[in-house]
């Protein structure tokens, strides 16, 4: 099957993170001197400022911050999905992350409903990150 949708291009900044997933690892940066963890990519630390930083995998579950739901998306290669959801999943670590949400029809999203991270082979260079629901309960 080919993935007919845009695909994100990879910059310097976060081909980390995109070689990642295409292991099908959940990374996010990690501050050398303060151990912040920061998602998007940023080149300094928002804490301390530091331009000094890791790569550091994720356990992959979280819960549902908050969400959405689209009805009209802004391209016309979503359109055949709609509605679908969209979500900010805080990680069990802490992070934030914006993220589409699997598996789970709209009706059935709730604010602190567990999930965990899925990979999707979209191309032979880009796998996707998206969350679906987990059986586990989600942290507090």
């Amino acid at each position: 099957m080919t993935y007919n949708k845009p695909l994100p291009k990879p910059t310097a900044l976060s081909k980390p993170f995109w070689e990642g997933t295409k292991r099908h690892e959940l990374l996010i940066q990690k501050c050398a001197q303060c151990d912040a963890l920061r998602w998007t990519p940023q080149w300094a630390c928002r804490k301390c400022y530091s331009v000094d930083y890791a790569w550091v995998a994720m356990s992959g579950r979280g819960k549902v911050y908050t969400h959405t739901t689209i009805y009209r998306p802004q391209v016309p290669e979503f359109m055949n999905d709609v509605p679908y959801s969209v979500a900010v999943v805080e990680l069990e670590e802490g992070p934030r992350m914006l993220t589409s949400i699997t598996s789970c029809e709209p009706k059935d999203l709730s604010v602190d409903m567990p999930v965990e991270v899925v990979f999707v082979d979209a191309s032979d260079e880009i796998t996707l990150y998206k969350f679906r629901p987990s059986s586990k309960k989600a942290p507090q």
